[in-house]
């Protein structure tokens, strides 16, 4: 299968850098697969899973907000976080998506505080799901 140079960085720093035969992606308005020879594009990303293959083998992170862009064959994923599935501690996932049900059943909280709780249940709710892929890096 053909291949593309991918780089995904943080701002924590690089996380990886070479070649990739598919990348698919949660973006603001659904799912993204990209394989060589893809059209320029650039797209908001949303909260979800991350499916890297590369030398035929998939890969799976947790991938939360941040651009995509697809630029001459070079593809640039830059999100707020990424996680590969195996770093994932799902019990500290579990523990946070807990804390924000906590929050959200309360009848007294703030809207900033709902707010917040719900964006902590999403995150923790997609690393929990992408914890249980089994991956190979």
């Amino acid at each position: 299968m053909t291949s593309f140079p991918l780089k995904i960085v943080t701002p924590d720093g690089l996380i990886f850098d070479g070649q990739a035969e598919e990348l698919v992606v949660r973006t603001t308005s659904g799912d993204l697969g990209i394989m060589a020879k893809h059209i320029n594009c650039v797209a908001p990303l949303g909260m979800g899973r991350a499916m890297i293959v590369t030398e035929g083998k998939r890969m799976y992170g947790a991938c939360i907000g941040g651009i995509l862009s697809v630029v001459e064959g070079e593809v640039r994923l830059v999100p707020t976080t990424f996680e590969w599935a195996d770093a994932i501690d799902a019990d500290r996932a579990e523990r946070s998506a807990q804390k924000a049900k906590d929050i959200l059943s309360k009848k007294d909280a703030g809207e900033l505080e709902l707010r917040m709780a719900e964006a902590r249940l999403k995150r923790a709710l997609v690393r929990k799901s992408v914890a249980e892929q089994h991956t190979t890096r």
